[in-house]
């Protein structure tokens, strides 16, 4: 099983300078020549948080909520909206996200977790391990029922289109002031504020349940990240929809998807039950086992990669 130590003991030329990570520090530096060289601006500041905030919910609502643990069901073409719009943030395919993540809940802090800063420090757990070129498979085994989907599998593959595309649009609509701004800016905030919830989360912060990892609750970061800064909740009962469990715990994610499910968009929002909110230790689910929408079939054959990860819940 290919674990962080291996990655890491390549050294950090080969996780951080490798090829793939050029065009995530060529944004960075894009970001910030692009707003001096256009000066400050309240409304590129609107424009970049606007962006931001949609990003957010695709990695929150889609990537993690819906694709990495299934916390609620929807139809097929929003499941395909939902995965477009996630990987519009530039953090690889649906498939591939969803399927590490169910590996990090497999074994959170411990050696078999790709981004614990327990195992690695901090910056391997904020970004390291996402630009490490050793991770780049996508172990359908660990997410077979959603493998099953050709325009996922597809999308799994090209995951860099939806990226592109938000960057041409944003120069069609808004020439270079929307490229910097909608785009670049956008993009950056984006990955540095999913990336906390890897690093800051399980470091700073209190913790109300023993869930046997150092998650941790952040208010804060909860703010930042619509509602996935309540990160020791979530390793508590990890197939709420809801993560932030009591009513003063902001979670903006799932506010937005009661109103998704009021237009009947999205249903059946797991919820927590009252004996899990007040501390009774949780079932160990990484995903619900409802079949998702739309049953297509068996997935396609696909070789188990090696780490053997099998994300079931038990």
């Amino acid at each position: 099983m290919q674990t962080a130590a291996h990655a890491q003991a390549r050294g950090w030329r080969q996780v951080y300078l490798n090829p793939q990570a050029i065009p995530y520090w060529l944004l960075h530096v894009g970001a910030i020549v692009g707003v001096a060289w256009l000066g400050w601006s309240w409304r590129g500041v609107a424009w970049a948080l606007g962006l931001y905030a949609a990003r957010m919910f695709f990695v929150t609502g889609g990537y993690h909520r819906y694709f990495a643990h299934r916390s609620y069901k929807t139809s097929r073409w929003f499941q395909f909206v939902l995965a477009v719009g996630a990987t519009a943030t530039a953090q690889k395919g649906v498939l591939w996200w969803a399927a590490h993540h169910r590996r990090h809940h497999k074994g959170s802090d411990t050696a078999d977790d790709l981004h614990s800063p327990f195992h690695g420090g901090f910056w391997w757990s904020h970004m390291g391990w996402i630009l490490a070129r050793d991770f780049e498979g996508t172990d359908h085994a660990a997410i077979k029922d959603f493998a099953r989907y050709p325009e996922l599998r597809w999308l799994d593959r090209w995951w860099i289109v939806p990226p592109i595309a938000v960057g041409v649009l944003s120069f069609l609509v808004g020439g270079w002031f929307g490229l910097v701004w909608a785009f670049a800016v956008s993009q950056v905030l984006c990955w540095h504020g999913t990336f906390t919830i890897n690093s800051l989360s399980h470091l700073w912060g209190g913790r109300r349940y023993a869930s046997g990892d150092d998650s941790r609750n952040n208010p804060v970061l909860a703010i930042v990240t619509l509602g996935e800064g309540w990160h020791n909740n979530h390793h508590h009962y990890q197939v709420s929809a809801r993560q932030g469990f009591f009513w003063w715990e902001v979670d903006i994610t799932y506010t937005v998807l009661r109103v998704l499910a009021v237009l009947g968009i999205v249903s059946d929002l797991h919820g927590v039950p009252e004996h899990i909110r007040q501390g009774t230790r949780a079932p160990k689910r990484v995903f619900r086992k409802d079949p998702p929408p739309q049953d297509v079939g068996p997935p396609p054959e696909t070789s188990r990669s090696s780490s053997g990860i099998r994300a079931v819940e038990s």
